[in-house]
Protein backbone atom coordinates (compact mmCIF):
# COMPACT_ATOMS: atom_id res chain seq x y z
CA UNK A 1 0.00 0.00 0.00
CA UNK A 2 1.46 3.58 -1.04
CA UNK A 3 2.02 5.54 2.27
CA UNK A 4 1.92 8.95 3.42
CA UNK A 5 4.66 11.62 4.55
CA UNK A 6 4.83 11.14 8.10
CA UNK A 7 7.72 9.04 9.70
CA UNK A 8 7.58 8.91 13.45
CA UNK A 9 5.19 12.01 13.34
CA UNK A 10 2.69 9.68 12.41
CA UNK A 11 -0.12 7.60 14.91
CA UNK A 12 1.48 5.94 17.80
CA UNK A 13 5.49 5.94 18.22
CA UNK A 14 6.62 2.06 17.54
CA UNK A 15 9.89 1.45 16.93
CA UNK A 16 13.01 2.29 14.95
CA UNK A 17 14.41 -0.88 12.94
CA UNK A 18 18.16 -0.49 11.83
CA UNK A 19 19.67 -2.45 9.28
CA UNK A 20 23.18 -3.20 9.39
CA UNK A 21 23.26 -2.15 12.67
CA UNK A 22 26.61 -4.22 14.06
CA UNK A 23 28.19 -1.57 11.18
CA UNK A 24 30.22 1.84 11.79
CA UNK A 25 27.32 4.27 11.13
CA UNK A 26 24.51 1.33 12.62
CA UNK A 27 26.04 1.67 15.84
CA UNK A 28 25.77 5.14 15.95
CA UNK A 29 22.22 5.65 14.63
CA UNK A 30 20.82 2.92 17.44
CA UNK A 31 22.60 5.29 20.39
CA UNK A 32 21.51 8.32 18.42
CA UNK A 33 17.81 6.95 18.99
CA UNK A 34 18.88 5.52 22.35
CA UNK A 35 19.20 9.22 23.78
CA UNK A 36 15.68 10.22 22.12
CA UNK A 37 14.08 6.95 24.72
CA UNK A 38 12.56 5.64 20.89
CA UNK A 39 12.90 1.79 21.07
CA UNK A 40 15.09 0.30 18.46
CA UNK A 41 16.20 -2.81 17.06
CA UNK A 42 19.33 -4.22 15.56
CA UNK A 43 19.41 -6.05 12.20
CA UNK A 44 22.30 -7.83 10.72
CA UNK A 45 23.89 -10.84 9.82
CA UNK A 46 25.54 -11.38 12.96
CA UNK A 47 25.39 -9.87 16.19
CA UNK A 48 27.91 -7.82 17.97
CA UNK A 49 29.45 -6.70 21.84
CA UNK A 50 28.65 -3.20 20.71
CA UNK A 51 24.59 -3.45 20.41
CA UNK A 52 24.61 -1.96 24.26
CA UNK A 53 21.58 -3.84 24.60
CA UNK A 54 19.02 -3.46 22.35
CA UNK A 55 16.72 -5.90 21.02
CA UNK A 56 18.91 -8.35 17.79
CA UNK A 57 17.01 -9.63 14.96
CA UNK A 58 19.68 -11.67 12.56
CA UNK A 59 19.10 -11.31 8.91
CA UNK A 60 20.92 -10.84 5.74
CA UNK A 61 19.08 -8.44 3.49
CA UNK A 62 20.83 -9.29 0.65
CA UNK A 63 19.71 -13.00 0.98
CA UNK A 64 16.12 -11.63 2.38
CA UNK A 65 12.91 -12.08 0.84
CA UNK A 66 10.15 -9.41 0.72
CA UNK A 67 8.46 -11.53 2.89
CA UNK A 68 10.56 -12.04 5.39
CA UNK A 69 11.73 -8.70 5.87
CA UNK A 70 7.78 -7.38 6.21
CA UNK A 71 7.16 -9.87 8.68
CA UNK A 72 9.97 -8.46 10.96
CA UNK A 73 9.11 -4.75 10.42
CA UNK A 74 5.46 -6.12 11.44
CA UNK A 75 6.73 -7.84 14.50
CA UNK A 76 8.44 -4.82 16.15
CA UNK A 77 5.73 -1.93 14.48
CA UNK A 78 8.39 -0.14 12.71
CA UNK A 79 7.63 2.81 12.67
CA UNK A 80 11.12 4.41 10.68
CA UNK A 81 13.71 1.26 8.90
CA UNK A 82 17.00 3.13 8.88
CA UNK A 83 19.41 1.00 6.17
CA UNK A 84 22.57 1.71 6.83
CA UNK A 85 23.50 -1.89 5.28
CA UNK A 86 26.39 -1.34 2.40
CA UNK A 87 28.04 -4.44 0.22
CA UNK A 88 31.70 -2.54 0.85
CA UNK A 89 31.64 -3.02 4.36
CA UNK A 90 34.27 -5.27 4.99
CA UNK A 91 37.98 -4.53 5.00
CA UNK A 92 38.05 -5.49 1.03
CA UNK A 93 35.04 -4.21 0.31
CA UNK A 94 34.97 -1.35 -2.19
CA UNK A 95 37.12 -3.67 -4.45
CA UNK A 96 34.25 -6.70 -4.71
CA UNK A 97 33.64 -7.75 -7.74
CA UNK A 98 30.15 -5.93 -9.06
CA UNK A 99 27.89 -8.53 -8.76
CA UNK A 100 28.33 -9.19 -5.01
CA UNK A 101 27.98 -4.97 -4.95
CA UNK A 102 25.18 -5.12 -7.06
CA UNK A 103 23.61 -7.92 -5.06
CA UNK A 104 24.13 -5.67 -1.62
CA UNK A 105 23.85 -2.85 -2.93
CA UNK A 106 20.73 -2.54 -5.57
CA UNK A 107 18.97 -6.32 -5.05
CA UNK A 108 18.63 -5.84 -1.13
CA UNK A 109 17.56 -2.46 -1.64
CA UNK A 110 14.37 -2.87 -3.85
CA UNK A 111 13.84 -6.04 -1.57
CA UNK A 112 13.35 -3.32 1.45
CA UNK A 113 11.39 -1.40 -0.60
CA UNK A 114 9.16 -4.14 -1.63
CA UNK A 115 8.94 -5.22 1.93
CA UNK A 116 8.12 -1.68 3.55
CA UNK A 117 5.10 -1.55 0.54
CA UNK A 118 3.96 -4.36 1.67
CA UNK A 119 3.30 -3.33 5.62
CA UNK A 120 -0.03 -2.98 6.82
CA UNK A 121 0.91 0.49 8.13
CA UNK A 122 4.11 1.37 6.31
CA UNK A 123 7.28 2.73 8.12
CA UNK A 124 9.39 5.75 6.57
CA UNK A 125 12.75 4.66 5.06
CA UNK A 126 15.67 6.01 5.62
CA UNK A 127 17.91 4.77 3.39
CA UNK A 128 21.93 5.75 3.54
CA UNK A 129 23.74 6.71 0.17
CA UNK A 130 26.79 8.42 -0.47
CA UNK A 131 28.76 11.02 -1.47
CA UNK A 132 30.53 8.80 -4.41
CA UNK A 133 26.82 8.74 -6.45
CA UNK A 134 27.80 11.95 -7.89
CA UNK A 135 31.36 10.92 -9.00
CA UNK A 136 34.44 13.64 -9.95
CA UNK A 137 33.74 16.96 -9.73
CA UNK A 138 36.54 20.37 -10.90
CA UNK A 139 37.91 21.47 -7.76
CA UNK A 140 35.65 23.44 -5.90
CA UNK A 141 32.66 22.87 -6.47
CA UNK A 142 29.84 21.90 -3.50
CA UNK A 143 27.74 19.38 -4.85
CA UNK A 144 24.12 19.78 -4.94
CA UNK A 145 21.40 17.16 -4.76
CA UNK A 146 20.66 18.52 -8.66
CA UNK A 147 24.07 17.84 -9.61
CA UNK A 148 23.53 15.03 -12.09
CA UNK A 149 25.27 11.66 -10.67
CA UNK A 150 28.19 10.65 -12.51
CA UNK A 151 29.40 7.93 -10.51
CA UNK A 152 33.17 6.66 -11.39
CA UNK A 153 33.32 2.91 -10.20
CA UNK A 154 31.45 0.21 -9.30
CA UNK A 155 30.77 0.81 -6.02
CA UNK A 156 29.68 4.34 -6.43
CA UNK A 157 26.98 2.93 -9.66
CA UNK A 158 25.71 0.48 -7.55
CA UNK A 159 25.08 2.71 -4.41
CA UNK A 160 23.50 4.99 -7.04
CA UNK A 161 21.48 2.82 -8.48
CA UNK A 162 20.71 1.69 -4.66
CA UNK A 163 19.35 5.31 -4.12
CA UNK A 164 17.73 5.48 -6.89
CA UNK A 165 15.52 2.40 -6.33
CA UNK A 166 14.42 4.36 -3.16
CA UNK A 167 13.77 7.94 -5.02
CA UNK A 168 11.89 6.20 -7.14
CA UNK A 169 9.31 3.68 -5.23
CA UNK A 170 8.47 7.29 -3.16
CA UNK A 171 8.18 9.81 -5.89
CA UNK A 172 5.49 7.01 -7.03
CA UNK A 173 3.65 6.90 -3.68
CA UNK A 174 4.84 3.61 -2.97
CA UNK A 175 6.72 4.42 0.44
CA UNK A 176 7.35 7.15 2.36
CA UNK A 177 11.41 7.47 2.38
CA UNK A 178 14.46 9.62 2.46
CA UNK A 179 17.78 9.01 0.80
CA UNK A 180 20.79 10.87 3.02
CA UNK A 181 23.59 10.80 0.74
CA UNK A 182 26.52 10.90 3.25
CA UNK A 183 29.95 12.35 2.77
CA UNK A 184 33.24 10.51 4.29
CA UNK A 185 32.72 9.21 7.42
CA UNK A 186 35.38 10.03 10.51
CA UNK A 187 34.75 9.57 13.91
CA UNK A 188 34.99 6.61 16.93
CA UNK A 189 34.74 3.20 15.72
CA UNK A 190 35.70 3.53 12.28
CA UNK A 191 35.45 0.69 9.37
CA UNK A 192 38.74 -0.88 8.80
CA UNK A 193 37.90 -0.49 5.33
CA UNK A 194 37.89 3.51 5.21
CA UNK A 195 40.26 5.57 5.28
CA UNK A 196 39.82 6.83 9.31
CA UNK A 197 40.24 3.40 9.97
CA UNK A 198 43.30 2.96 7.45
CA UNK A 199 45.02 5.94 9.66
CA UNK A 200 44.12 4.63 13.67
CA UNK A 201 45.53 1.09 12.45
CA UNK A 202 49.09 2.63 11.23
CA UNK A 203 49.29 5.07 13.88
CA UNK A 204 48.36 1.97 16.65
CA UNK A 205 51.17 0.40 15.19
CA UNK A 206 53.48 3.40 15.16
CA UNK A 207 53.10 4.22 18.87
CA UNK A 208 53.79 0.29 19.85
CA UNK A 209 56.87 1.01 18.12
CA UNK A 210 56.70 0.01 14.54
CA UNK A 211 57.98 2.62 11.88
CA UNK A 212 55.15 3.04 9.44
CA UNK A 213 54.97 4.75 6.09
CA UNK A 214 51.35 6.26 4.66
CA UNK A 215 50.49 7.37 1.56
CA UNK A 216 49.59 11.06 1.87
CA UNK A 217 47.58 12.93 -1.41
CA UNK A 218 47.20 16.45 -1.81
CA UNK A 219 43.40 15.83 -2.11
CA UNK A 220 40.75 17.33 -0.33
CA UNK A 221 37.54 16.03 0.68
CA UNK A 222 33.88 16.08 2.75
CA UNK A 223 34.53 14.41 6.17
CA UNK A 224 31.56 14.52 8.60
CA UNK A 225 31.72 12.56 12.02
CA UNK A 226 29.74 9.72 12.16
CA UNK A 227 27.43 11.63 15.52
CA UNK A 228 26.42 14.16 13.25
CA UNK A 229 25.49 11.40 10.23
CA UNK A 230 23.35 9.59 13.13
CA UNK A 231 21.80 12.75 14.03
CA UNK A 232 20.95 13.70 10.24
CA UNK A 233 19.04 9.50 10.38
CA UNK A 234 17.07 10.42 13.83
CA UNK A 235 16.08 14.21 12.31
CA UNK A 236 15.30 12.77 8.60
CA UNK A 237 12.77 9.43 10.57
CA UNK A 238 10.86 11.78 11.88
CA UNK A 239 10.13 14.99 9.68
CA UNK A 240 7.32 15.98 7.49
CA UNK A 241 7.58 16.84 3.60
CA UNK A 242 10.59 15.36 2.73
CA UNK A 243 9.53 11.95 1.06
CA UNK A 244 11.34 11.13 -2.52
CA UNK A 245 14.03 13.80 -1.35
CA UNK A 246 17.67 13.06 -1.38
CA UNK A 247 19.58 15.55 1.07
CA UNK A 248 23.36 15.67 0.72
CA UNK A 249 25.03 15.02 4.50
CA UNK A 250 28.15 16.53 5.16
CA UNK A 251 31.00 18.11 7.13
CA UNK A 252 30.82 21.63 5.40
CA UNK A 253 34.34 22.10 4.01
CA UNK A 254 36.72 19.68 1.99
CA UNK A 255 39.22 18.80 4.49
CA UNK A 256 43.10 18.30 3.10
CA UNK A 257 44.51 14.76 3.76
CA UNK A 258 47.46 16.02 5.39
CA UNK A 259 45.36 17.69 8.20
CA UNK A 260 43.75 14.76 8.81
CA UNK A 261 47.41 13.10 9.17
CA UNK A 262 48.61 15.85 11.61
CA UNK A 263 45.46 15.85 13.70
CA UNK A 264 46.11 12.24 14.43
CA UNK A 265 49.75 12.80 15.00
CA UNK A 266 48.74 15.55 17.44
CA UNK A 267 45.70 13.03 19.25
CA UNK A 268 48.02 9.69 19.20
CA UNK A 269 51.60 11.60 20.76
CA UNK A 270 53.48 9.83 18.33
CA UNK A 271 57.17 9.85 18.05
CA UNK A 272 57.42 11.85 15.07
CA UNK A 273 60.50 9.44 13.26
CA UNK A 274 57.77 6.18 13.62
CA UNK A 275 55.13 7.86 10.80
CA UNK A 276 56.53 8.28 7.48
CA UNK A 277 54.45 10.12 5.13
CA UNK A 278 55.21 9.44 1.57
CA UNK A 279 53.34 12.46 -0.93
CA UNK A 280 52.09 10.08 -3.84
CA UNK A 281 48.63 9.52 -5.74
CA UNK A 282 45.75 7.29 -3.65
CA UNK A 283 43.02 5.50 -5.43
CA UNK A 284 40.15 6.96 -4.37
CA UNK A 285 36.22 6.33 -5.10
CA UNK A 286 36.36 9.62 -7.20
CA UNK A 287 38.45 12.78 -8.10
CA UNK A 288 40.67 14.84 -6.32
CA UNK A 289 38.16 16.93 -4.46
CA UNK A 290 34.87 16.31 -2.61
CA UNK A 291 32.31 18.94 -0.82
CA UNK A 292 28.40 18.66 -0.62
CA UNK A 293 26.32 21.42 -0.46
CA UNK A 294 24.34 20.70 2.93
CA UNK A 295 21.72 23.69 2.38
CA UNK A 296 18.44 21.27 2.05
CA UNK A 297 19.63 18.62 4.99
CA UNK A 298 19.74 22.35 6.74
CA UNK A 299 16.31 23.62 5.71
CA UNK A 300 14.52 20.49 5.78
CA UNK A 301 15.91 18.69 8.45
CA UNK A 302 17.24 21.36 10.82
CA UNK A 303 20.61 19.72 10.78
CA UNK A 304 23.94 21.12 10.00
CA UNK A 305 27.43 19.23 11.49
CA UNK A 306 28.52 20.35 14.62
CA UNK A 307 31.90 17.80 15.44
CA UNK A 308 34.34 19.71 13.82
CA UNK A 309 37.13 16.98 12.02
CA UNK A 310 39.90 17.26 14.40
CA UNK A 311 37.77 16.49 17.40
CA UNK A 312 35.95 13.69 15.46
CA UNK A 313 39.95 12.32 15.20
CA UNK A 314 40.88 12.84 18.91
CA UNK A 315 37.45 11.19 19.82
CA UNK A 316 38.47 7.91 17.42
CA UNK A 317 41.86 7.50 18.84
CA UNK A 318 40.56 7.92 22.47
CA UNK A 319 37.37 5.57 22.08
Amino acid sequence: MAAGDAGMTGEGTGTVVVLGATGWIGRHVLAAHARTGRPAVAVAREPAPHLGGHPFHRLDLAEAGPEEVARLLEAHDARVVVNATDAANSRDGWHRPESELEKGNVGAVATLVDAVEAVERPPRLVHLGTLHEYGPVPDGTAVHEDTPPRPANAYARTKRAGSDTVVRAAREGRVDAVVLRVANVCGPHPSPASFPGVLLERFRRAVAGERVSLRVTGDRRDFVDVRDVARAVVLAGDRPGVSGRILNVGGGRAVGIGEMVAWLRRASGVAPDRVQEVLEPVAGMGGGWMLADIAAAERLLGWRPVVPVSDSLHDMWYA
